[in-house]
């Protein structure tokens, strides 16, 4: 099981994170949703394709794009 960072635009509220993790949690192979509504990001644990992933937030009216591995970060 991987986990996934994605940014995610226009969560503003409480009632944004919750539509997010519903939202999350209809993708298939979607194990596990964390929001961080401060950080305007979520983290999604499972098996999940990246593409539905952002789709699903996208049509949920949050734009959302995955974040670059740390590892890729470090050494760049």
């Amino acid at each position: 099981m991987g986990t996934q960072r994605y940014r995610v635009s226009a969560m503003k509220c409480e009632g944004c994170a919750a539509n997010v993790r519903r939202a999350l949690a209809a993708v298939a192979g979607v194990e596990g949703v964390e929001v961080d509504l401060a950080g305007a990001a979520a983290v999604v644990s499972g098996e999940a394709d990246p593409r539905a992933v952002v789709a699903a937030l996208t049509a949920a009216g949050y734009p959302a794009e995955p974040e670059p591995a740390r590892d890729a970060q470090q050494r760049s």
